[in-house]
Parts: structure tokens; sequence; C-alpha cells
């Protein structure tokens, strides 16, 4: 227990579970509680009322830049007007949620209400965070569009989309459920839950979330640029290809026309009659073509 009335287990069994639980506890919040932790954006974030008491789930994304990887944490709770029950799952491979900095946030003798507020606003600075993260990401990816390989210029962009699409779907209800506190519209039945001093503090925490929505929006727009930058630069190698094919089928179209006109049945072409000379004025015009067009390409930087 951090503070008075929180209580925090770990990967709990289901015996600890009912040593905490309220007796009003539903099934289904039951039978949330009591699943392992799940992979990728699941369970859908919340926080809602069922009467006596207030069930949430909430997800914390967690990138490992040197893994390319995002994983998520799950923190499930029940919370009534004087007790808190926070369940923490473990990720497969994964360190779970530390609540460490939400618990030293709070004093001892604040509301359940507050201590919510607290692990709701450390998660919010997470996603701020996490945001920050993605943009670094981004911002290397686009330094090395240059140098690495297309194939894993391509994987990374793929990958960096994906992550940011389930962060969205795991950001989006987290922000809702927080302005569902701000707007009163959780509480028990009967009596209101989060005080005013509260439910400002939960608006403090909703303007995090807010802001880092349209940071993930930003990040996904400078994400579409570095894919545009990577298919023009595309663009660009394969039109310097063709502009290289291009010079090579012209250099080698002359000396097939003069080749060609040299080779044809006929016996009164002057350059026959020349003997050993008209041979070195074959050979002349080839290269004396081939050298002009050579440097004439090489000048527009086309070889």
């Amino acid at each position: 227990m951090g503070v008075e009335g929180w209580t925090d287990l770990l990967d709990p069994t289901p015996d600890e579970l009912s040593q905490h639980l309220p007796p009003e506890i539903h099934e289904r919040a039951r039978a949330q509680l009591e699943q392992p932790a799940r992979h990728e954006d699941e369970p859908r974030p919340k926080l809602e009322s069922h009467g006596d008491y207030v069930f949430g789930v909430l997800l914390v994304a967690v990138s490992v830049p040197a893994e390319d990887t995002v994983y998520y944490q799950e923190v499930d709770l029940v919370l009534t007007r004087e007790t808190l029950l926070t369940v923490r799952k473990t990720p497969k491979g994964r360190p779970p949620y530390d609540p460490t900095p939400a618990r030293e946030a709070c004093r001892h003798d604040d509301p359940t209400a507050k201590v919510v507020y607290h692990l709701v606003d450390d998660i919010a600075e997470r996603y701020l965070d996490l945001i920050d993260q993605l943009d670094e990401e981004i911002d290397d990816l686009e330094d090395q569009v240059e140098d690495w390989p297309a194939e894993r210029i391509r994987a990374r962009i793929s990958a960096l989309r994906h992550d940011i699409l389930h962060i969205r779907r795991t950001l989006a209800p987290t922000r809702d459920a927080v302005r569902a506190v701000v707007d009163n519209r959780v509480e028990l039945e009967g009596e209101e839950l989060f005080p005013h001093d509260v439910e400002l503090s939960f608006g403090d925490a909703y303007d995090k979330l807010l802001r880092a929505a349209d940071g993930l929006e930003l990040s996904r727009d400078l994400l579409a640029g570095v894919r545009d930058f990577h298919q023009s630069k595309i663009a660009n190698d394969q039109n310097e290809v063709m502009k290289r094919l291009t010079a090579i089928a012209s250099i080698l179209l002359l000396p097939t026309f003069i080749v060609g006109l040299y080779g044809q049945n006929f016996l009164k072409i002057p350059e026959y009659r020349w003997g050993i000379w008209g041979y070195v004025w074959s050979w002349s015009l080839i290269l004396g073509t081939t050298a002009f067009q050579v440097w004439y390409f090489r000048r527009k930087r086309w070889l």
C-alpha cells in the first residue's frame, strides 16, 4: 500500500484478488482483472461507473528504440470512495508498469480520487515522453534515407506507421476516459466521487493527453514526409539510371549506324578503294563520334 487506501497488486492470483475486491464487484469486471496481459493495444482503456465503484483500464505504450518496437503495460483499477485497488499486469517478456512516480506524487492523506489523478497524470506524462521518442526515431530515420537500403527504409516506415496507429488506439480512449471525469460523468451511485479540485486536476491531465494526441498527429505527418522523401529519392535514382541508359544507347547508336553503312552490299563505295586508309577512316569516324558523345554527356552529367 503506497498511500492510505491504495492497494497495488502485481499479477495477483484469483485468491489475492478476492481478498481486496469490494463485494459488489461485477463478474465481468472480475474476469477482466483476472485475465492476463494481452498483446498490442488491447484491451480498450476506459473509466466507467458501476454504481458503488468505478472500474478502469489504463494502457501505457512504451517505446524500445534499440529494438524498434512498442509494447503496452496494463493497469486495471477499482475505485470506491474509501479504497483504490490497482492491478498491474506484466507483458510477456517485458517489465510491468512502475507506479513509483505516481506514488511519490501522492500525500499520505490524499483521497483515493486524487490518487487516481496522480496515476493518470503519470501515464499522460509517459505518453508525452513517448511522442518525443517517436519524433527522435523519425528524425534519425530521415537522416538515414540516403544511406540505408530501400528495403530497410520501407520496413522501418511501415513499422513506425503501425506503432503510431496502435498508440492512437490507446491514446484516444484514454483521453476520452479522462474527459468523462472532467465532465463529471464518472461518479458513484447517488454521490459525487471526484471533488471539484480533483476534476480541475484531471483537466490538467486531459490537456497533456490532448498535447500528446496532437503530437502524435504531427509524428504521423513527419513520417509521411520521410516516406515522400524516400519515394522522391527512389524516383530520382531511377531518373539517373534512365539518363545513363539513354546516354549509353546514344553512344552505341552512331557506331552501329557507321558499321551498317559500310556493311551494305554495294561495290562502288568510295572508301572501299582507299585500301588500308578506308579502314582507318571508318575507325576514326567511330572513335571520334564516340569520344564527342562521351564528352557531351559528361558535360551534362548524364554519365
